[in-house]
């Protein structure tokens, strides 16, 4: 790794936080956090991590925004967003995705955006590689003696079982007997499996004569925290296999026990299995609006949100909750009760990964840093998800060391040369608690960098950036992801911390370091702490390059 000079370290930047830091080895109280009588919490205690060190009045960081965030914030307006985005399975470029930037085009534009001179709108086209798919309908149907079950059918966009359709599912319209293993498939069957959707398993399938294959495959986590059995109900979102050439499909685990209880009365049960889609070029449309930093227009923090997936909290959530809070922002600024940022703070909306990649090909703004928004609004008490910060590549994703833990989406491969040190994580951690303090307790974590959204693009440009989202929520990639599961108070609050983080970046300041290089250090005993008491020299070495290195990242800010 190649870090700056440890002689930074101990410069009089450290010397003005020394106050910080000692405070922040005690309790927080923090009163005010609403109308009423006032409220004491202690943001510290609710967050699975590193504390921060409490703002002051000079140095508020993310503090300095999060009420005003919060109480700005139209939390109806984002549910309805977030209710409307749900009914549309939206894969990019089709008719369903560009209905969902349109009506998030048009809340922007009516609080302002592209029409306001600091307040940007603009929609970017790009090419789609290949035909932009959707689907229209389907069903499936089990054929016994004793008569017909209709087992899973949708007929809309919004419809429960469409999810039963993987993105890219070639039209069919099959029946055939049942086999319920690839070594029982003959020519004309019905292959009904718990094996995952693989290319090789459809392939083998065809060639023995398979006229369609339907997995009931979950992930390994799929599994309902409450310890009742929802998840056998759950029918996972995913991509067809590339080139398939036979009708493919998911199920459920329950649709799965139907087929194989028919079987075993009737051998000649048959299924009848039709999807409906349609195919057409279109473009790639990315949604871009921008609030003009007052001082650096020309360097910019971006806040990525994808629309496509058929999920509501992933990640319908994530898009209404972000574009609700770039309207509060907006709002804000108009009524005077926070400035513009120095810099230009970017919300994006469109395709996973694609989107961060067209916003950095489209502008000419100097990105140097990034956040992206996804799935902000599960329910810990319904889905067992809990609001995450998975940080930016740091010394915690090559040396796992309590408090840290991978989630179970499993680590990321990383290198020691992918550890550039920088701000952000110091940064949404202090947005994370600070807002605990000011709605009275909120209960978060953090997980080193595991990667899979939109802030893998930006860090392997390197730009560095991290992930705000819910795990392990149960229901992810499959049809359980629905309203349902919808929290509005996490909505609310992981909405208020993503952009108080984004603002604090954007408008990050001489006034605001120390607390920053504070909290820094409060992140520098407990991982060296836990280092030592693991007896890992490689990872004590690491984490003390790393925090000399975040803090010389702060260092240009001071002059």
């Amino acid at each position: 790794m190649t870090f700056p000079s440890q002689k930074i370290v101990r410069t009089a930047l450290l010397g003005a936080s020394l106050a910080l830091t000692a405070l922040s080895s005690t309790a927080l109280e923090v009163r005010g956090s609403g109308p009423g009588d006032p409220k004491t919490t202690v943001g510290d205690r609710d967050h699975k991590g590193p504390g921060v060190a409490p703002p002051t009045k000079d140095a508020l960081g993310p503090a300095r925004f999060v009420r005003h965030v919060h109480d700005a914030f139209d939390l109806g307006a984002a549910l309805e967003d977030t209710i409307f985005i749900d009914g549309f399975y939206r894969t990019p470029g089709s008719p369903l995705y560009d209905a969902v930037l349109d009506r998030l085009y048009e809340r922007l534009q009516s609080a302002g955006f592209g029409i306001s001179d600091i307040l940007t709108l603009r929609i970017v086209e790009t090419e789609l590689r290949h035909p932009a798919w959707w689907p229209v309908g389907g069903s499936l149907t089990l054929d016994t003696k004793d008569g017909s079950s209709l087992l899973l059918a949708f007929g809309s966009p919004g419809d429960a079982h469409r999810t039963m359709l993987p993105v890219g599912a070639p039209e069919a319209d099959v029946r055939g007997h049942i086999a319920l293993s690839l070594k029982d498939v003959t020519e004309g069957s019905v292959l009904a499996t718990r094996a995952p959707l693989s290319g090789q398993l459809v392939a083998k399938a065809a060639s023995r004569g398979a006229v369609c294959v339907l997995s009931a495959a979950l992930f390994p986590f799929t599994i309902d925290p409450t310890g009742e059995d929802r998840h056998l109900d759950a029918i996972r979102f995913e991509t067809a296999p590339r080139g398939a050439k036979i009708a493919v499909g998911k199920i459920s685990p329950r649709i799965l026990e139907q087929i194989e209880s028919a079987t075993l009365v009737d051998e000649t049960a048959t299924l009848r299995f039709i999807a409906k889609t349609k195919t057409a070029q279109r473009p790639l449309r990315t949604l871009v609006a921008e609030i003009l930093g007052e001082d650096i227009p020309g360097e910019a923090v971006t806040i990525a949100s994808h629309l496509q997936e058929p999920g509501a909290g992933d990640n319908a959530s994530g898009a209404a909750g972000l574009c609700s809070a770039a309207v509060a922002i907006a709002k804000l600024i108009d009524e005077h009760k926070i400035v513009p940022p120095r810099r230009t703070l970017a919300f994006v909306f469109g395709d996973e990964m694609a989107q961060s990649r067209i916003w950095l090909k489209s502008t000419e703004r100097k990105t140097i840093a990034a956040l992206s928004a996804d799935m902000l609004g599960q329910s810990p008490e319904r889905t067992g998800a809990i609001a995450l910060l998975e940080r930016t590549p740091d010394p915690g994703a090559l040396f796992t060391i309590l408090p840290d833990e991978h989630t179970p989406w499993g680590a990321g491969r990383v290198s020691p040369e992918d550890l550039r040190p920088n701000g952000v994580n110091v940064i949404c951690r202090e947005a994370l608690i600070d807002v605990a303090n000011h709605v009275g307790g909120w209960k978060t974590s953090e997980n080193p960098w595991e990667g899979g959204s939109d802030h893998d693009v930006f860090n392997n440009n390197s730009i560095p950036a991290a992930l705000m989202w819910h795990f392990t929520d149960f229901t992810y990639h499959t049809s359980l992801d629905r309203m349902t599961m919808i929290d509005a108070r996490e909505l609310h609050n992981t909405c208020t911390a993503i952009v108080s983080a984004g603002l604090a970046l954007a408008d990050l300041s001489k006034a605001d370091v120390p607390r920053h290089v504070a909290s820094n250090e409060l992140e520098r005993t407990l991982r060296i702490e836990a280092a030592e008491a693991d007896q890992n020299t490689a990872a004590t070495a690491a984490w003390n390059e790393w925090c000399d290195g975040v803090n010389a990242w702060f260092e240009p800010y001071v002059r």
